[in-house]
């Protein structure tokens, strides 16, 4: 029986397994079963090419290959031919089917000859390459060495680790950076775009973020986030910086050299200098470092004139914008533009194209217009975009609104939300900009008094500067104006960039020679109207819900009660309900600091405490 005498080979080729492509095969049924958990509808284009696949007899050598068959477009070809790299990296051992990879150690291979000389199988990769590539790969007895990574010059990843640890070693460092600011700090010293990728490709340079990540060299936390080295992240980002600082250096000297050689230059020699002050110009030269360091007080021709070493330099793209560096440029919410009375908002337009006013059209996501910084940047030979001009925002935001708008505004309760965003935005002097309309507000639904009432509110109570106008031109003349008087305002300041997530700033004064402002993009990011907020937020807006809280009251209640849970706690402690109920009276607010009074303070009591219906 054959059973008994075992398997008889004579030779024979030894027979293909079902699916001559078993690696295609589960990768595809993995990627279905994937797409299918989440409920997404490339499961059934997945599903088509499994089935293509069990259908073809031969063997593949690449995905590529794939291509000829049924359902298989580029996106699956590309993704097999990535799968099937990472497989020949993590494994090495090529088989004969389809060029593919195994587990099996080496010794338990034992290819036939004969096959292997056949013509009919479609290996692709000759025996003597094989086995060149599996020594490459066989290290220590089959064991394959796990290399350190360390990023590629002038790569998103290298940039990112100099940048953050540029920033630690600075003093007064906060130990972080933001995702913007660490966008504009590392562009200068990465080659790819940190925002726009390059043409046939959807990553950018910030896509090896998660790379850094995943090697546990960089810590993400917080919302926004917030980035930081971890200590491996920070020892490697030091070798780096020391190697930056020798290929600097080295340069440096290479030039001095050939200047020396060649003669070209005149060679200055101080003969007043003591002995003593030429050692330490020696060894400020030797070891690259200027020896003296701009503070923060430097006056504009230092920081132009400053020596660097490692990249840090005192030019606008590294912190700062220098006065003559940047333009002032209005810039336009595109509701004011477009929808609605498109004529009467296209008048706008037409009125500070008439009076000569840069301005920009964009989405703001609170307020209708404000001014930028802008840096002047100039396009660089060879490539196709210029640099990402760095934008930072000035302290002037205008809201706008006719005086039908903000009666619907005052109905609908978009005015108090409004007016609070406005507050929190960042900026530190908010506008409205009212417009009259003649005698419209004789046919509003709120009387004439209520909407006056409520304009003065607005200044008084809330502290904004109130603008009336009486039509959409005079509107236009007062961006106009207000644009000619920032130029002239910032037109000697230099401009540093702040986060709006750290106190402290110190509110810029025009006869300072410098400003600190916030960057457009972490500005808009902030004023996202359906953002994920804090236990505290919702709770603000839950009691500027209540008639008469305003935004002062809702914030004095939290000084005291950040959270709900932390003011259930406190009426639970009040022995009476009368004591309950007068919890909150005594609680100051306002710039005058008057009480919050017994009546608000028992209709937050009722509403918090009652465990039935209000009634």
């Amino acid at each position: 029986m054959p059973s008994e005498q075992g398997p008889v080979r004579l030779g024979r080729k030894r027979p293909l397994p079902p699916c001559p492509n078993p690696l295609f095969l589960q990768w595809l049924t993995e990627m279905r079963d994937h797409a299918k958990e989440k409920g997404l509808k490339t499961q059934y284009v997945y599903q088509k090419a499994i089935n293509s696949l069990k259908k073809y007899p031969l063997p593949l050598k690449n995905g590529k290959e794939a291509k000829i068959l049924q359902n298989f477009g580029d996106g699956i070809c590309k993704i097999l031919d990535e799968r099937l790299q990472n497989h020949y990296r993590e494994n090495g051992k090529l088989t004969r089917y389809g060029g593919f990879t195994t587990n099996q150690p080496h010794g338990n291979l034992h290819p036939d000859k004969s096959a292997s000389h056949s013509s009919k199988e479609p290996l692709g990769i000759s025996e003597g390459s094989m086995r060149k590539a599996e020594g490459i790969i066989r290290k220590e007895g089959g064991v394959k060495k796990k290399r350190e990574y360390v990023p590629q010059k002038r790569s998103g990843a290298y940039a990112v680790l100099l940048t953050l640890y540029r920033n630690s070693q600075l003093p007064g460092s906060k130990g972080f950076m933001f995702k913007n600011e660490l966008q504009n700090e590392a562009q200068s010293i990465c080659d790819k775009s940190f925002t726009v990728p390059d043409l046939g490709s959807k990553y950018t340079a910030w896509s090896s973020v998660s790379t850094l990540i995943q090697k546990n060299l960089l810590l993400k936390t917080h919302s926004p986030a917030r980035y930081s080295l971890t200590e491996l992240g920070l020892a490697l980002a030091e070798r780096l910086e020391f190697e930056e600082r020798g290929d600097d250096c080295g340069r440096d000297k290479e030039k001095a050299i050939l200047a020396e050689e060649s003669g070209d230059g005149p060679v200055t020699i101080n003969l007043t200098v003591n002995e003593g002050e030429w050692e330490e110009e020696d060894i400020a030269e030797n070891n690259c470092i200027p020896s003296e360091e701009p503070t923060a007080a430097t006056t504009v021709n230092q920081a132009e004139n400053a020596p660097t070493c490692s990249g840090l330099s005192g030019t606008g793209r590294d912190g700062h914008l220098l006065p003559g560096s940047y333009d002032i440029v209005l810039c336009v919410d595109f509701i004011e533009t477009t929808g609605g009375n498109t004529a009467r908002k296209q008048e706008l337009v037409k009125e500070l194209q008439k009076n000569g006013v840069i301005f920009d059209i964009r989405k703001l996501n609170v307020g209708d217009f404000l001014w930028i910084a802008r840096e002047k940047v100039e396009p660089v030979p060879g490539q196709l975009r210029p640099p990402v001009a760095k934008e930072l925002v000035l302290d002037y935001i205008i809201e706008r609104k006719r005086i039908d708008d903000l009666c619907g505004s005052i109905m609908d309760g978009r005015f108090r939300e409004q007016k609070f965003r406005l507050k929190r935005c960042g900026l530190r002097k908010p506008i409205y900009l009212v417009e009259e309309c003649g005698s419209a507000a004789a046919h509003m639904s709120l009387p004439e008094s209520t909407l006056q009432q409520a304009i003065v509110n607005t200044q008084v109570v809330d502290g904004f500067f109130v603008k009336r106008v009486q039509d959409v031109r005079e509107s236009a003349a007062y961006l106009t104006v207000m644009t000619r008087h920032l130029q002239k305002l910032y037109q000697n300041c230099t401009l540093f960039c702040r986060s709006r997530e750290l106190e402290g700033d110190i509110e810029c004064d025009m006869e300072s020679p410098q400003c600190s402002l916030i960057s457009f993009t972490e500005f808009n990011h902030g004023a996202v109207k359906n953002k994920c907020q804090t236990v505290r937020e919702v709770f603000a807006r839950q009691l500027m819900q209540i008639s008469g809280i305003s935004g002062d009251k809702a914030a004095a209640i939290l000084e005291h009660y950040s959270t709900v849970s932390s003011l259930l706690d406190a009426y639970a402690q009040c022995v009476t309900e009368a004591e309950g109920e007068k919890l909150l009276s005594s609680i100051k607010y306002g710039k005058l600091k008057r009480n919050l009074g017994p009546v608000l303070s028992r209709t937050v009591y009722q509403l918090y405490c009652t465990r039935g219906p209000l009634s």
